[in-house]
């Protein structure tokens, strides 16, 4: 993919986020599962880390290499004709200058947009502030030099890996969105939080577009729209979903031989092979 088709895929992803509908970023995990919610007609794709990482072999919490994740999120941008927003964790380095270089890897595959997070998973201290706004800042400044648009998620895990009492998490959510916001990320992503009237005073807080993580516990999509969020993605729920019949389908093959769900006759070999002109 050429830098202008990548600046044009970015360019959309940013005018999404400003429509009169909230926008509804479904995470694929793999190539065929980005072609079937591209089909689905879904504007945008995001990604899962989680899903990637197990799809690979990895539990998730940046397990897998920065190599073998932008392998597969490459792949997922090179497959269908949308702008695609990767889940890449942490950024797999430790210094801003790193991290901005893998940025830069993303926006060579043609990767419209990324998640960076501000923890480090449970039990561990979450990254401190200043070095996040620096990695942000860092991570902008490549985009200039590029010349071309990068949509930037900055994750605010004080929700999901935070202490304290609910209203310390909350002071300390806003005052990291704003330093995140202020160092350049185009969105906030306070995963973990459920919670419709914490949402809604988030949403007021904050000047850039929310993401909320769907899920149980979450409000739905109309409500959450209603509260002000912006944009609504599934991490890794969207593969769980999947597993149950999977797993249903093997434990009647060890079982009996055989399986009803074999029967299906809508993804044939070529309808599969179709998926991919």
């Amino acid at each position: 993919m050429n830098l202008a088709e990548q600046r044009a895929r970015a360019a959309k992803l940013r005018e999404l986020h400003r429509g009169p509908k909230i926008l509804v970023l479904p995470n694929a995990w793999d190539c065929l599962s980005a072609r079937l919610l591209g089909q689905a007609g879904f504007p945008a794709l995001a990604t899962t880390s989680g899903g990637v990482a197990a799809v690979l072999g990895y539990p998730d919490g940046q397990r897998i290499s920065a190599g073998e994740m932008l392998l597969m999120v490459g792949r997922i941008a090179a497959t269908v004709a949308l702008p695609v927003t990767a889940d890449l964790e942490a950024g797999y380095h430790k210094q801003p200058a790193a991290v901005a270089g893998l940025i830069r890897q993303a926006i060579s595959l043609g990767l419209a947009g990324a998640n960076l997070e501000d923890g480090r998973g449970p039990h561990q201290p979450l990254a401190d502030p200043v070095r996040q706004a620096e990695v942000i800042q860092a991570v902008r400044a490549t985009v200039r030099a590029a010349r071309t648009d990068f949509v930037l998620n900055a994750r605010v895990d004080v929700f999901l890996h935070g202490g304290g009492s609910a209203t310390a998490r909350f002071r300390e959510a806003v005052r990291r969105a704003h330093a995140y916001g202020e160092a350049g990320a185009d969105c906030i992503f306070p995963i973990g939080l459920r919670d419709r009237e914490t949402i809604a005073r988030l949403v007021r807080e904050v000047s850039a577009p929310v993401n909320i993580l769907a899920g149980p516990g979450t409000p739905p999509l109309g409500e959450l729209e209603q509260l002000g969020v912006r944009r609504v993605t599934f991490g890794s729920g969207l593969l769980r979903a999947t597993l149950p019949d999977m797993q249903r389908m093997f434990q009647d093959l060890r079982a009996r031989g055989d399986s009803g769900l074999l029967a299906q006759t809508v993804f044939t070999h070529a309808t599969m092979n179709a998926l991919f002109p």
